[in-house]
């Protein structure tokens, strides 16, 4: 890391943890299940942080950096509806009170948090010493996109999945939730409560979600400190996203063959780099045009397979 950037790295992260802080410590001291209203209040919170700090950067490190963000940003918050789906069926898999669901993605988002900050840095110094990895990334969300096209989709089965029956091999489950604790003691031993269980789920969703999103914003910038900023306020959102759109995902069909058509084009750009290297607002109207299509193109869809009221009776 460029030493002279540190206090901007340090400054970043206090601001993060602040926030951080002031969401569980003041706004969501207590349990309660969040209202469509708040999260949506909640959601317009954190877009307006991001474009605010986007426009702190597009002054202070000029109009390529400020571009650079918000593509990566665009990115980073589109691929990560992707979560929320998973998100929706694990809550309803595991019958999580409405009221403890913010907690539980509170500290898996502060888990994703720490474990894409290692990402970013082990991709940064990848590509910093060995440049052909830039095609392996390249080549990889292509392919990534291409599956995610053709591929049915199978859905998301939590009771198949091996990380959970690892953790129930290796830790003693309560049978019931104990408030909104992850641990509890019953006759003396230590035992996870299935709101742990749920955790563990939602940091393996993000590790796997990861390894698509950070390598697309490598294809816009190969600053580590925008990659970073730009996953922070997108995984920061991610949690009134969820309580916002959680009813209403049934609705966006296309939107998922508009993620893989935005990784194709983010992978395509990474491999031909040495070859032409597409502008940044050209990639942020790109993706931003895909991404708009896939929404109005899926709510004209979801409008006409509206059933119609019946005619009134005479």
């Amino acid at each position: 890391m460029d030493t002279a950037a540190l206090p901007l790295w340090i400054g970043f992260n206090l601001f993060v943890l602040g926030l951080l802080a002031l969401d569980l410590g003041v706004f969501h001291r207590r349990a309660h299940e969040v209202s469509f209203r708040e999260a949506a209040i909640w959601s317009a919170v954190w877009i307006g942080l991001a474009l605010l700090f986007n426009a702190a950067v597009w002054h202070w490190l000029g109009p390529q950096k400020g571009l650079e963000f918000l593509t990566g940003y665009l990115i980073e918050k589109s691929l990560s509806v992707d979560n929320i789906f998973v998100f929706a069926i694990l809550f309803s898999y595991f019958a999580v009170p409405a009221r403890y669901q913010h907690r539980v993605l509170f500290w898996g988002i502060l888990g994703a948090l720490l474990m894409r900050a290692g990402f970013i840095a082990a991709g940064a110094a990848l590509l910093a010493r060995f440049h052909w990895v830039i095609y392996l990334f390249g080549g990889f969300l292509v392919v990534t996109g291409l599956k995610m096209a053709i591929a049915p989709d199978r859905g998301f089965e939590p009771e198949r999945n091996p990380v959970l029956r690892l953790v129930r091999r290796l830790v003693p489950v309560a049978d019931r939730y104990h408030g909104q604790r992850f641990f509890v003691r019953e006759g003396g031993a230590l035992v996870a409560t299935p709101l742990f269980l749920v955790l563990v789920l939602v940091e393996v969703t993000d590790l796997i979600f990861a390894v698509d999103s950070i390598p697309a914003v490598f294809a816009v910038t190969r600053d580590p400190f925008i990659v970073y900023t730009s996953n922070v306020f997108a995984i920061l959102g991610l949690r009134a996203l969820y309580f916002v759109l959680a009813g209403v995902m049934h609705k966006f069909e296309y939107l998922k063959l508009g993620l893989a058509a935005v990784l194709v084009f983010v992978g395509t750009k990474m491999t031909l780099v040495d070859v032409y290297k597409i502008p940044a607002g050209v990639s942020l109207g790109v993706v931003a045009a895909i991404l708009a299509v896939a929404v109005a193109v899926s709510l004209v869809r979801a409008r006409r397979r509206a059933p119609t009221a019946p005619p009134p009776s005479a």
